[in-house]
């Protein structure tokens, strides 16, 4: 077994493979740019080396310099993690040249499937589906109009090197292909250093299902059952799950034996996942067919270790190791249900653009104990997780099978779920620009899907970050959706249900009756606590119990009345008050609360006349008055916002890459008017109605903030 394991990444997935090694008695090295100095990965690790400025192509991306700080440290492997280098066969091949372990695939297996077109010629080779179209270099556009008008739209245009969701076009018509074709080039060129472009059929309605393959170096190859990653934004998982709602018994064997298939084809070690597309309107369980085939660990990972209890970047580490995998594909059995979902630095209520900054707050929801990740309470104020309990030494053929559990087996009796958080950062730290949004992974286990759903709502509510944009109340939304709950699932889910874009998940009147007595009780008791200060000019003040609560645009008269364990919150004497029991303490970001003795999480901030509340997947203005202020306030004027609607304003912070008017030109709605690009990717700002250019503050080459007016309207 290795003796130190040095991680060629960052952020949550370098503490994730940390963590595991650190319970098998392996020495940890991590690497840093300047950017990441501080980070949490770094301050995780045995030794850490700094390998160059912020961005990538200065540091993560710089082999030589990996390898010089494994030499320097001593590691005898290197495990790549996920994105970076851990799909170039170059590095692969240099870690091998230099007496160092790749933790991953042999280089001959990264090389034919790191490209895209051979990949899929290959894959055709081993008896695995394909979608049709043209695997061939492309010349130019008009060569692409005709290839797609050949295949028939809708089509996808795809960078033969590319992955994340980056250098991908749909096309349904041939002023797509012309519009998006060399797009699809300088993003593929800009992210990988390939512009390759291949074309391919588009399969409408369609699923995307994956399969989790682990082989080792003696020809031994299994799958460990599929991942649901349907519900995608911009080609970007958001939310993954396993098994899939969607896939049977036999259509899982048929899709694991291609799968296996192909990775034995091109002498496959290791953990890899082959992408497959499904048709959702198939019935046969025939329909599915190869995309790629992603020769890593996947960041997703977390669901499959959850439902079949094996710790995949254990194994990863020991197969690198030589040893053989110490269990068969009958072994292999998936239990229960879990759902990823990834919490990423980006503001739904902005059309999901990124957002960069300095986490403020940052506090997870509690993990449950794993065997390899306790949970301490330490810095920043909450569960740290990693470290714990000193490092252990685990032989693979003295445990079983279910107790090398990446999460722990489910106990008797559990019908609740547990939850998992994988994360990177810290209270303070700071999401930049040069990185990948992802802020954390949350994932929850359960016997059942819609338990694991359940699961993945109280433990968002319980989430807080602030200081940044992030998507936990899109997530909310997403997991109580009732098409979510059904498992009809395609990759258009979201622009599907979310055509007009995300203004929050509807809430109950039940929901909206709950925050209404949270934000009573938290006054009642900020009231109680400014009445224990007070008579220092004069008589002690005291607060009667009565409130005038507003939400939703509906006011309500409440009667609170106190009793030895909490609070009886009277709404209607109709009806039996709410019993509300509640942890707060003024600046806390969050409210923990049970309510008729069930829990109930809410996030919280003071406004001037009453509190923001935050509880599944939405944001809730609420006043709550003295009744005899109630009946004042109504005759305050409300402040009008300011109009912005002859300005395009910099959705984001960013690069202004190009500006396509000038003073004085007559634009149309739709009509692109810029293009800014962010975390690598690039964005068209369109004209939202038909007007006349009267200023351009900025020029292409300009770094722009939030809410910059970039070009102003007559």
């Amino acid at each position: 077994m290795f003796k130190k394991i040095l991680v060629a990444n960052r952020g949550e997935i370098a503490c994730r493979v940390f963590r595991t090694a650190k319970r098998m008695g392996i020495a940890t090295v991590a690497v840093y740019s300047d950017a990441d100095a501080r980070s949490p990965h770094v301050l995780m690790a045995d030794e850490a080396v700094r390998l160059g400025p912020a961005p990538a192509a200065e540091s993560y991306l710089k082999a030589d310099l990996i390898l010089e700080a494994a030499r320097a440290t001593g590691a005898d492997c290197i495990h790549p993690g996920y994105g970076f280098l851990s799909e170039r066969e170059s590095f692969a091949r240099a870690c091998a040249e230099a007496g160092i372990a790749f933790v991953g695939p042999p280089p001959n297996a990264i090389a034919a499937m790191g490209d895209k077109i051979e990949s899929k010629k290959l894959a055709k080779q081993a008896g695995v589906n394909v979608v049709p179209g043209y695997l061939g270099e492309i010349a130019d556009t008009d060569e692409a109009v005709r290839i797609a008008s050949d295949i028939g739209y809708p089509v996808m245009m795809k960078a033969s090197a590319g992955g994340g969701g980056k250098g991908m076009r749909l096309a349904w018509s041939e002023q797509d292909v012309r519009e998006g074709f060399e797009a699809t080039k300088r993003e593929g060129l800009a992210s990988f250093g390939d512009d390759r472009v291949f074309i391919e059929k588009f399969i409408e309605s369609p699923r995307h299902i994956e399969i989790q393959v682990l082989g080792d170096q003696h020809g031994n190859i299994l799958y460990l059952g599929e991942r649901e990653c349907s519900i995608q934004r911009r080609h970007q998982k958001v939310v993954e799950e396993a098994p899939s709602p969607f896939v049977s018994p036999e259509m899982r064997r048929k899709m694991g034996e291609q799968a296996v298939a192909l990775a034995r084809a091109v002498g496959y070690y290791s953990a890899g996942t082959v992408e497959l597309i499904v048709s959702g309107a198939d019935t046969t369980g025939d329909a599915f067919y190869f995309l790629e085939m992603n020769t890593r660990l996947q960041v997703e990972h977390p669901v499959t270790e959850a439902v079949t209890g094996i710790d995949l970047v254990e194994q990863m580490i020991r197969v690198a190791a030589g040893e053989r995998l110490a269990f068969k594909q009958d072994d292999i059995q998936l239990n229960g249900w879990a759902i990823e979902n990834r919490v990423y630095a980006e503001d739904p209520y902005r059309g999901f653009l990124p957002s960069t900054g300095r986490l403020v707050t940052y506090r997870p929801p509690a993990a449950v104990e794993t065997p390899y990740d306790p949970p301490r309470h330490g810095e920043g104020g909450h569960a740290e997780h990693g470290g714990g309990g000193g490092p252990q030494t685990v032989s693979s053929e003295e445990t079983p099978l279910r107790q090398r559990s990446a999460l722990p087996p489910p106990r008797p009796g559990e019908d609740q779920g547990y939850t998992r958080v994988d994360d990177g950062v810290r209270e303070g730290g700071e999401v930049s620009m040069f990185y990948d949004p992802m802020i954390a992974k949350l994932v929850t286990w359960a016997p059942t899907r819609e338990g694991a759903a359940d699961a993945q709502i109280a433990a968002l509510d319980a989430f807080r970050i602030e200081g940044i944009g992030h998507n936990i109340d899109f997530l909310s939304a997403i997991m109580q959706h009732p098409r979510f709950r059904s498992g009809e699932l395609t990759t258009g889910f979201i622009a599907e249900e979310y055509p007009d874009g995300f203004q929050g998940a509807p809430a109950s009147p039940e929901l909206l009756k709950k925050l209404a007595a949270i934000a009573v009780v938290v006054d009642m008791d900020r009231a109680t606590r400014a009445a224990d200060i007070s008579g220092q000019l004069g008589g002690r003040i005291y607060d009667n119990a009565e409130r005038v609560v507003t939400i939703g645009g509906e006011s309500h008269d409440v009667i609170v009345d106190g009793y030895d364990r909490g609070l009886l919150v009277n709404f209607d004497w109709n009806d039996p008050p709410l019993d509300v029991r509640h942890r707060y303490r003024p600046g806390d970001p969050l409210v923990t609360a049970t309510i008729d003795d069930q829990p109930f999480h809410v996030g919280i901030a003071r406004t001037r006349s009453g509190y923001r509340l935050t509880a599944h997947g939405a944001t809730h203005d609420v006043r709550v008055y003295p009744k005899h202020v109630a009946a004042l306030a109504k005759h305050m004027i409300e402040k009008v916002p300011p109009d912005t609607s002859k300005l395009l304003l910099a959705p984001m912070p960013g690069l202004l890459t190009r500006i396509d008017v000038r003073e004085g030109d007559s634009v149309e709605a739709g009509q692109p008017i810029a293009v800014m690009e962010a975390m690598k990717m690039e964005n068209i700002l369109r004209a939202e109605k038909a007007g006349t250019v009267k200023a351009v503050n900025f020029a292409a080459g300009d770094s722009v903030v939030v809410d910059a007016a970039i070009v102003e309207f007559a």
